[in-house]
């Protein structure tokens, strides 16, 4: 299962890049921003399945930028990411609808696994919703 767009999101530009080159080995289609705002921007220009997002960044923080991926795609998967041992905040953003959240530094295998996982989570909702769409426009 790697036929999904990964967003990573981290004003850490080094750690952004070490972070991308890694996943791309794995035949992961992998995209970065270092910041909410780029984020943002990207998301509404191009499809995005998971995002790993950064708790701790300069001008809009996790848990904002999280509030409006949410507002502009609800059905993005978001880990949080938090380097500052702040499990409250993460718990915090798994309240406003991301998926899970890891410490840094992370194992690779770990966020392949989370970032798969949510991937079938939004792939199962999609496809619940696409069996039962169709049937209820149905004009019989």
């Amino acid at each position: 299962m790697t036929d999904f767009r990964v967003l990573l999101v981290d004003d850490e530009v080094e750690f952004v890049e070490t972070l991308v080159k890694r996943l791309r080995k794995r035949r992961l289609d992998v995209i970065a921003a270092s910041s909410g705002k780029a984020a943002l921007g990207l998301i509404r220009q191009q499809p995005v399945d998971v995002v790993v997002l950064d708790v701790k960044m300069p001008d809009m923080d996790g848990i904002q930028t999280l509030r409006e991926i949410k507002k502009v795609n609800p059905d993005v998967e978001v880990i949080m990411l938090t380097g500052h041992a702040s499990v409250e905040v993460a718990l915090q953003g798994m309240e406003l609808g991301a998926f899970d959240y890891l410490m840094k530094p992370m194992d690779i295998d770990e966020l392949l696994y989370k970032l798969q996982d949510a991937y079938k989570r939004k792939w199962c909702r999609q496809e619940e919703m696409e069996c039962i769409i169709p049937s209820g426009l149905k004009n019989d």
